[in-house]
């Protein structure tokens, strides 16, 4: 049953103020003297320190706790090429899931531009501003280019949350599913159903996790990534097998692991049947899973199953991972987000579904109990503790990898990030209850 309609979604995002996000002053500006420190003369103060020491404007400025959603509009989740303004709300959307789970804040930057070149000329004038740069909704293949060009000459996190934001909230399902099936990951038969930006960044997680190239079969629109086709960009033609293997049915067959990032149908019970003992099946198309989560479940009761839909078990949500990661990086000034600091979020999540889940967690569900097991892989995206397990892990991972301006306590930060998001909760709380919205 559908949580709201069409129209109550619309009413959401146009009453009272129109849209989801806005700038508030965190100083006061009541009297003359906080006009004068606001602005002028007393900024030139902090101008002149930023200009003597360029390490002191996260000191003085809001750089440290902001990042830029920078999208043009061509690959809007499940929606297509709809441009920079249609994409929009999708951004915006963004930004209050970093605000409302990290605490930090976001301008989202919808432009007009389709030619990577000066995609990446433009977020790379962004740095003096930004702490970093979450690529959002662009399409393959042009978004490898633009990312790992932006990586390499910007001094700040630059991540494309439509990649590596799947796959590590994947991976850490992929850790927990394996353990609860008995098999090894480097031994595992995995069938991926998608070669986008999305599925082609799963499946190199899933190989750093220790996943064999050779035992890949990936599936785009025409089939299966072979040898023998041509027109395979460089990104499809990594993943290429030696030969044809025939369709997905085909190769359904014996496989210990299903990866979909494709379209709803494209998976029937057969095929599922067909697959190994314990086959793990992550069916991640929006709204509509390649294969209906109680289709599936009907032929297997020894499946183990992950959609991208929050009414069903095991939902693997980006929300889990981006605004975390964020904070963990911009906490410790990181340069970069490295594989390192990925593999930690990964890890940090799949360990947190072990430890026993409180009631706050279990709350916004409806749920009595949950425990690791088939049915509890990944934790919920409610869950108050992420930020307590993933940005401590993110963080650690960059000032061991050397990619850290800042090194702080690890214990203490999770004090404080425990402080500051019951504080936050508060604030943004008390906020929107100003505007008299009644959803």
């Amino acid at each position: 049953m559908a949580l709201f309609t069409k129209e109550e979604a619309l009413r959401y995002h146009a009453c009272g103020h129109p849209g989801k996000v806005e700038t508030v002053p965190v100083k006061p500006c009541a009297t003359q003297r906080h006009l004068s420190m606001a602005y002028t003369p007393g900024v030139a103060d902090a101008c002149r320190a930023i200009h003597a020491d360029a390490a002191e404007g996260y000191a003085y400025t809001n750089k440290g706790n902001l990042v830029a959603v920078v999208s043009n509009g061509t690959a809007v989740l499940g929606l297509g090429d709809i441009g920079p303004l249609a994409g929009k709300p999708v951004m915006e959307g963004k930004g209050v899931l970093f605000k409302v789970f990290a605490d930090v804040d976001v301008y989202d930057l919808c432009i007009e531009q389709k030619d990577p070149a000066k995609i990446i000329e433009f977020v790379k004038m962004l740095e003096p501003t930004f702490g970093g740069i979450n690529l959002e909704d662009i399409k393959a293949p042009e978004c490898f280019e633009i990312e790992q060009t932006l990586i390499r000459e910007m001094d700040i996190p630059v991540f494309h949350d439509d990649q590596h934001g799947t796959a590590i909230i994947s991976g850490a399902g992929l850790i927990a599913a394996l353990e609860l099936a008995g098999k090894k990951a480097e031994e595992v038969k995995v069938v991926v159903s998608g070669a986008g930006a999305g599925a082609i960044a799963c499946t190199n997680f899933f190989m750093a996790l220790g996943v064999r190239r050779e035992n890949v079969y990936m599936f785009d629109s025409r089939g299966l990534l072979h040898k023998g086709r041509a027109g395979l960009n460089a990104a499809k033609l990594a993943f290429a097998q030696e030969r044809d293997h025939g369709s997905l049915a085909d190769v359904m067959r014996g496989a210990d692991v299903f990866l979909g990032l494709s379209v709803g149908g494209m998976v029937t019970p057969d095929m599922v049947a067909s697959m190994a003992a314990n086959p793990i099946v992550f069916a991640c198309a929006n709204p509509d899973p390649e294969i209906a989560y109680p289709d599936a479940k009907a032929v297997r009761d020894d499946l183990i199953m992950a959609t991208g839909r929050s009414d069903y078990p095991n939902q693997i949500n980006n929300v889990l991972g981006f605004p975390f990661i964020f904070r963990g990086a911009l906490d410790v000034q990181a340069r970069t987000i490295n594989e390192e600091m990925k593999m930690a979020a990964a890890r940090a999540l799949a360990a947190l579904a072990k430890e026993p889940v409180p009631a706050e967690a279990l709350a916004p569900y409806g749920l009595a109990s949950a425990s690791f097991g088939v049915d509890y892989i990944i934790p919920k995206a409610l869950d108050p503790r992420v930020i307590e397990w993933v940005a401590p892990a993110v963080a650690e991972a960059a000032m061991r990898t050397g990619v850290a301006r800042r090194v702080i306590d690890l214990d203490a930060y999770r004090v404080e990030l425990r402080e500051r998001m019951k504080a936050a909760r508060a604030r943004i709380g008390a906020f929107i209850d100003s505007y008299g919205l009644d959803f």
